[in-house]
């Protein structure tokens, strides 16, 4: 019990000091911020002070800095006025003198419009004159002479005439024979430039064809049973062929190159086909021929875009390409006629003539 006691008074005792501890301390704390509001009063008063100063110091620099910015417009807007000012009484001098110089080049002009038309009346003056007196020596000649004007200047003309007739044949002979001197050299040099501007190919053909053979034993098979093969391929294609001692060759011989090559062309392919009897003739002689008659026209076409002449009717087409069959001097004449086509329009070129109308 006395423990108990003992223990409740303790606590009591802590509580009553506790609160008087918590009382103390309240009083104490209160009195420190009391310190410090007064401290920050001063702290505050003392900042606005100096806020105050330097918010005036700051001014008063403003305020001189601005008098000095101001002053400083001033003097260049003063500086600008009087340099326009100087501008404008430059460009007014100018003007001036240039006024005065337009004044003096007028009265200048004036003057010598007024010499000049003095001069020009003096020069009409001076014409009326001279047609006075070239009208009484006029006068005076048609007294002298017993002619008037008129006759004089008929028989003037008629002497001239003949004297200009006489010197018009002189010269007349004189370019002709010229001409004819010059003629010779500049044909010859027209002629000689042209060919030597035309390269052409010369290809020798003969009036024969030969057709080589794999072998002599194909010879028999060519002429056939008691020749009935040869007769059925001369009567065909009308050529005549040869067939000697000339070891794997057979001769194709006629007249007519066309038929000669068509006659080739046969039979080599009859040979190539290894059939040979008349109704196969017969079939490559056809096929022959149409490819003979369509490179003919093929031929022709290029001929005639060799030789830049323009369009040309088809039946000239085809005699051109018959042409490349045909030979004048071992030479083909569908290459020989290209040649003088392309030298006579050089020719042409070379006199100014139509070269177009000239290769045509």
């Amino acid at each position: 019990m006395k423990v108990i006691v003992a223990v409740i008074i303790a606590v009591v005792c802590a509580l009553v000091f506790g609160v008087l501890g918590f009382f103390i301390g309240m009083t104490k704390k209160t009195k420190d911020d009391e310190g410090k509001i007064l401290n920050a009063k001063d702290e505050a008063n003392k900042i606005l002070t100096d806020a105050l100063n330097e918010a005036e110091k700051n001014k008063k620099t403003q305020l001189i800095e601005t008098k000095d910015e101001i002053h400083k417009l001033r003097s260049d807007a003063d500086r600008d006025i009087r340099e326009r000012r100087n501008e404008v009484q430059k460009q007014e001098k100018r003007l001036n003198q240039r006024e005065e110089y337009l004044d003096k080049r007028a009265d200048t002009l004036e003057k010598k419009n007024e010499s000049l038309a003095d001069k020009i009346k003096q020069a009409d003056d001076k014409l009326l004159e001279i047609d006075g007196i070239k009208k009484s020596q006029f006068d005076m000649l048609e007294r002298i002479s017993g002619l008037s004007q008129e006759d004089a200047k008929a028989q003037l003309l008629s002497s001239l005439e003949s004297e200009l007739d006489v010197e018009k044949s002189k010269r007349i002979l004189e370019h002709e024979q010229m001409i004819k001197d010059q003629s010779d050299v500049i044909a010859r040099e027209i002629i000689g430039t042209a060919i030597q501007r035309c390269a052409a190919d010369h290809t020798a053909e003969t009036t024969v064809s030969v057709v080589s053979l794999p072998s002599d034993e194909i010879k028999g098979r060519i002429i056939g049973r008691e020749g009935r093969n040869i007769r059925s391929i001369e009567k065909i294609t009308g050529v005549e062929l040869i067939i000697d001692d000339t070891p794997e060759a057979i001769t194709i011989s006629s007249f007519d190159p066309v038929r000669r090559e068509i006659a080739r062309l046969t039979l080599e392919r009859l040979i190539q086909d290894g059939r040979i009897h008349p109704t196969r003739i017969e079939e490559m002689y056809e096929k022959s021929r149409r490819e003979i008659e369509q490179t003919i026209k093929s031929e022709g076409e290029k001929a005639v875009i060799s030789a830049n002449c323009g369009s040309v009717h088809p039946e000239l087409v085809k005699l051109l390409g018959k042409l490349k069959f045909r030979t004048s001097y071992g030479q083909s004449v569908l290459k020989h006629s290209l040649e003088v086509s392309y030298i006579a329009g050089l020719m042409a070129a070379e006199l100014g003539a139509d070269e177009r109308l000239a290769r045509r």
